[in-house]
């Protein structure tokens, strides 16, 4: 951050937002019935405050666990905390909780609240200094636009929801497989049918198949030339199995979202991952991610944000993209999700495959408390 000055946390909250869909998110391995968000609001001593966005897409009671995680105990920790940068405060408090995280079982859920502080935070920061989040996040150069793709579409005739949002100016589209054999190819084939040769196409798994099944399919998929294979095994599974894969496969793989820390260097050392995909309300909010990403773009591996939460993580991920660079796409959830809208307003517009990248200060996005007020989840 360019001319920083001393903060002081004055304190941090945590919200809980659920939506009841009519359509469930369906992957390989569960389903969501509901869209939730845990909110972050941090303030300093100053009156400043910054917004961020934890994942909790499951289980179902994840919101209500990690909303508590915050208040009971990593609220109480950084309160009276004085930083210069978001940084120092992610990296400390990451090491005071690394033993409870380890006695507790929850290492994931821990650095997921982290995470998400650790996004306020920096747009706490970012408002003070009345600059665009991006830009103090070391972006030279103004950035207008970013390309962006429909995620989620789910295996239910796909091709329906992927024509709608093409109308809406999407031009990348990633599917979910996982399903069997048949029906994955049939969806294929329905999505190049409907949109045409020259959209662009993904598959996510979701960690759905084994080493042998995911071999397989990367070959019966790789005529519809998707860009990228994503999570096709477990992402604990061992790096041989992911080099075999790779070796294997026609289509390049990507992961990221289930990964923390030294998992990242190491996967993009180890060669087989070719589109790295961190989620900043995961792991790492910025602080971690940043760098996550500049070593990818280092080793000439593809940085595409993960993200399929609330509007406030989505423009985070836009402000991550922006301030390291690249060829990626940013993921826009293609289900129906009003915590998408209400927390980011202004929701930037879409047109011809890209979005507008916001401008105020920090992440030049609020969420709308009384409209969210009608979701709120007393946690």
């Amino acid at each position: 951050m360019s001319d920083p000055r001393e903060f002081e946390i004055a304190g941090i909250e945590a919200r809980v937002f659920r939506v009841p869909i009519a359509n469930p998110v369906r992957t390989s391995f569960g389903v969501m019935h509901s869209r939730s968000a845990v909110l972050v609001r941090a303030v300093d001593t100053q009156g400043t405050e910054g917004w961020g966005e934890v994942w909790c897409n499951f289980p179902s009671v994840g919101a209500e666990h990690r909303a508590r995680l915050i208040r009971e105990t990593v609220a109480p920790l950084l309160k009276g905390r004085r930083f210069l940068a978001p940084d120092q405060v992610w990296r400390g408090a990451s090491q005071t909780l690394e033993v409870l995280a380890i006695q507790s079982g929850e290492p994931g859920p821990i650095a997921q609240c982290l995470a998400g502080v650790d996004v306020a935070l920096w747009d706490l920061a970012a408002r003070a200094q009345g600059q665009p989040l991006y830009r103090c996040l070391g972006a030279s150069a103004a950035v207008q636009r970013l390309p962006v793709y429909a995620s989620g579409l789910n295996p239910d005739r796909p091709e329906e929801l992927a024509a709608a949002k093409k109308a809406e100016g999407h031009r990348a589209f990633k599917l979910k497989v996982g399903f069997g054999r048949e029906r994955d190819l049939a969806n294929l084939a329905a999505l190049r049918m409907t949109l045409g040769e020259d959209a662009a196409l993904m598959v996510d798994a979701n960690q759905g198949w084994d080493l042998e099944t995911a071999s397989s399919m990367s070959r019966a998929i790789a005529p519809f030339r998707p860009l990228w294979l994503e999570e096709p095994l477990r992402a604990d599974a061992p790096v041989e199995a992911w080099r075999q894969l790779a070796r294997s496969s026609p289509i390049p793989l990507a992961a990221g979202e289930n990964m923390r820390g030294d998992e990242f260097p190491t996967a993009i050392a180890a060669g087989w991952v070719k589109v790295l995909q961190p989620d900043l309300g995961k792991w790492g909010g910025f602080s971690g991610c940043v760098a996550v990403a500049r070593g990818a773009l280092a080793a000439k591996t593809r940085f595409c944000p993960h993200w399929l939460g609330g509007g406030i993580g989505l423009i985070a991920s836009f402000h991550l993209l922006a301030a390291v660079g690249g060829d990626g796409l940013v993921e826009v959830d293609s289900n129906p999700n009003p915590l998408r809208e209400l927390m980011a307003v202004p929701l930037p517009m879409l047109a011809d495959g890209h979005m507008d990248m916001p401008q105020g200060p920090g992440l030049g996005v609020v969420p709308d408390l009384a409209a969210l007020r009608t979701f709120e989840i007393a946690a």
